[in-house]
Formats: structure tokens, sequence, C-alpha cells
């Protein structure tokens, strides 16, 4: 390893998640608990072998491990931040963006949180003196942010979940047995209704009345989703209040945000119960319109269920998702593993996650390529909201990747030569992206001097100074 891999903050943080001490770590890694100790402080590398040692004992992915496994505030994220016109003539070098994000993790995630308020700050000025901070986290960023932390795998609910899924499994539809569970075991009746009756929601739950009711207008995918929905809310009421008590969230909006994001997580396992989920996929090699039609589930709901794919011993491919509006807004940001765009903004505008607009309904593939050389395979395609409006046609765009060395298990992979096929070079942000000679570049670069001569025009309209 020509390398020095110096992991020591990913170390104990292993170890800690474990609980386990130093000494039985270090017995299990047949090394000394003062060596440990010395790994732990960054006072020695990581070895190649130690690291294989590590994936054996503990199930870790070895090069998400080393590479941060993007769960926290790492370089890029901190790039992005320090790129900002306010911090950019500090001039601050990617090595200690580096330092930081290895050794001080949580001081890097406060950092994020502190510019995460700011940029909200700036969008919405409402904070009087004297009111709460904290108010200025909004609640998709403090959610996406824990969802991000726990690799959006959540193994009380996984457990829970393929219990009474594998339970309510039938050949021909999971709406039925659901429905019968939610009336037998909790006295909830469930009834389609239409929407004129439910005014602005797609289904309600009356609790003085113990009546579900959902929208005529929802397609089928979405009554089975919404079914399984409710279920998870009187099913694992007390593992998902665990759960947001112990996350302590800042207010009440944000703690009923994260309460709904965890039962929709525990809806799509129950849909699609985690051993044979991970079975067909494997089978069906990823096909999604194959685990749509096993499951009976739509795109969204199986895209999604494949970036939780993290059980120590049963893996899945590890996928990142992205969900897009014509407009570019990003409504959910997932990762299995590394996610190669920005934390903060968009997408690179040469990722062809906007062409699958132009081919409504069908998947476009593409191999991008990141400044520091890692490759990626993703495929796109439209969904539609679950009820159209009359305001638009409700299409929306998933984009879904992993890294490259995982495609050759991927059924829409299988026209690619992976290791000589061209790929398309991207970046994170156009405003810390280092490639110079990009036509699609829409900011200068932060903390790069400009090249620009009155005399020529440049293919890149921001030219600058490598």
């Amino acid at each position: 390893m020509s390398t020095k891999l110096f992991l020591g903050h990913r170390l104990k943080r292993l170890r800690r998640d474990r609980q386990l001490s130093q000494t039985v770590m270090a017995q299990g890694l047949g090394i000394s608990p003062s060596y440990l100790n010395h790994l732990e402080r960054n006072q020695r590398p990581v070895t190649a072998a130690l690291l294989l040692k590590l994936a054996e004992l503990y199930d870790i992915d070895v090069r998400a491990f080393a590479a941060g496994g993007g769960t926290r505030t790492g370089p890029d994220a901190l790039a992005e931040i320090f790129a900002d016109r306010m911090l950019s003539d500090l001039a601050v070098p990617r090595f200690e963006l580096v330092e930081l994000a290895n050794n001080a993790p949580a001081i890097a995630d406060a950092v994020a949180r502190l510019y995460t308020a700011i940029k909200d700050a700036a969008r919405n000025p409402g904070l009087g003196e004297g009111d709460d901070a904290r108010a200025l986290v909004t609640p998709e960023n403090w959610v996406r942010d824990y969802i991000q932390e726990h690799r959006n795998h959540y193994p009380a609910l996984e457990e829970a979940a393929e219990t009474l899924g594998g339970a309510l499994s039938d050949p021909l539809s999971m709406a039925e047995p659901m429905r019968r569970r939610l009336k037998e075991a909790w006295g909830i009746s469930a009834s389609v209704v239409s929407q004129a009756e439910l005014g602005n929601v797609s289904q309600l739950y009356d609790e003085g009345r113990r009546i579900f009711l959902m929208s005529s207008q929802l397609r089928a995918e979405n009554r089975t989703f919404a079914l399984a929905y409710q279920l998870a809310l009187v099913e694992f009421a007390s593992v998902i209040e665990r759960m947001v008590a112990e996350a302590a969230p800042p207010d009440e909006g944000i703690r009923q945000l994260l309460h709904m994001s965890l039962a929709n997580y525990a809806a799509g396992a129950i849909m699609m119960p985690y051993g044979r989920f991970l079975a067909s996929a494997e089978q069906y090699r990823y096909s999604i319109d194959r685990l749509c039609g096993e499951y009976g589930a739509n795109v969204e709901q199986v895209a999604h269920r494949l970036t939780t794919l993290g059980r120590p011993g049963a893996r899945g491919v590890p996928f990142f998702m992205l969900r897009v509006d014509p407009a570019g807004n990003i409504s959910k940001r997932y990762a299995g593993e590394n996610f190669p765009f920005s934390r903060f903004g968009g997408t690179c505008p040469r990722w062809n996650l906007h062409a699958a607009f132009q081919a409504a309904g069908q998947p476009v593939t593409q191999l991008i390529e990141t400044p520091d050389g890692q490759r990626y395979f993703t495929v796109a395609r439209t969904i539609e909201r679950p009820i159209k409006t009359e305001l638009g046609t409700g299409l929306l765009a998933i984009g879904l990747g992993c890294d490259i060395r995982h495609a050759h298990r991927l059924h829409c992979a299988e026209v690619y030569d992976l290791a000589n096929a061209p790929v398309t070079p991207v970046g994170p942000a156009c405003a810390i992206c280092p490639r110079i000679d990009c036509s699609y570049r829409a900011t200068p670069p932060a903390g790069r001097m400009l090249a620009v001569d009155r005399t020529k025009k440049t293919i890149s309209p921001f030219p600058f100074v490598p």
C-alpha cells in the first residue's frame, strides 16, 4: 500500500459502535491494546493486513471504511463550504480539510450545520434576537443528515419488518393481508374514498373512528405502500418512538418528520422484506422492472429500497440515489457508500440525470468519472408523482448509481464493456470542480485566479489558472 492510512477516528467509532473495549478489539485483531491505542490516536497507520482483518471480523467494506464511507461531513463537503464567497479568501488547503474531516468529524459536522443554517437564514431571514438559533436548521436537512449518519439502514426496523412482512406475504398482493391485519389486530378499517372527501391530503388516519382513508387517486402501488405505512405506525410504534427519542430532534416539527421518515422506511421493509428482497435483487441482477413486478412496488419504492441493503453479512450493492424535479430541485438524496456530487448544491450538468425527462419511462445509463478518478455506473429514469394534478405532468426523475466495481452485478450494465467503455468526466459542483476545459461550467471556481483574455473566447466561460 503506497499511501499510509491514518484511520484512527473511524477505528474508534467502529469500536464504540460495536460496544467493545480496546482490550477486546485488540484481542480479535491479534494486536496489543497499546498498539490499538496508537492506531486510534493516528500515531500508527493502518496496514493492508489489518484492514482485511477488520473486514473479516466486522463485515465492513474495506474501501468504504478507508474512504470514510460518506457517513459524516467529509473533505469534499468541507471543500464546498470553504469555497463559498464568505470563506474562499481563506484559501484553506485541501490537506487541512482532510485532517479536519478525519481527526475531528464532530467538528466537521458542526461546521456543516452552521453553514447550512447560515444559508437557510439568508433565504428566510425570520430569526429574531433572542430566538433559538437551532430554528435555522431546516427539518429536511436535519433528517437527511440523520439518515446519512446511519447509512439509511436501521437494523431494529429491518428485523421487525422482516418478521411481519414474511407473515403477510401473498403472491397476489400484500394489500389485502395488510388490510386484514389492520382490522383484526388493531381494529382499524381501511377504505378508499374520493379525493374531494380528503381535501389536500392523500391518506388520513382518523384515530377516533379507527378508520384509515386513502385517496381514490392514488395508484395501486401507492395504496399498498399507504397500508404498509399505517401498519408500521401501529406495529412498530415503540421501536420508532425509541429511535426518535434517541435521535433527540431539536423541535416538534423535525421530530414528526423523522417519525414519518422512519415509518416510510419500515413500510418499504414490510413490502420488501430484507432477506427475500436481497435474494431477488441478486437473482434479477438488480433489474428495477423485475423487482417492481415481483413485489408490486413502483420504481421509486424499489430504488429507495436498494439504498438500504447494508445489513452486516448480507449486503447488497451500495447504491446512491437522488430524486429531482424538472427545475433541478433535489428532494431526496441517499448514499449507501460514497456520493460523487455536491452535498449542499445540485448535480453536475454533465451527468445525464435530466436527460431522463426527454425519455420518459426509459432507463438512461451512463459511466461517469469524478476528478479524483473514481468511476460510477448510473441509471436515471422518470417516475410519476403519487397523484397527478392539473398543474403539470407530475414527472420526477430518479438517479441511481454505484461504484463501477459493483456494476458487473447489474442487469442494465450488461451492454457495457466496463473496462474499456468511454466515461463522462463530471464534478461535484462548479464552484469546487477542478476541471479546466469544461464548457458546462456555470460559475467560476472559488479560490482560483481567472485566466480570461479579452482577445479570445474559450470553450469554458470561466477559464482559470490551474
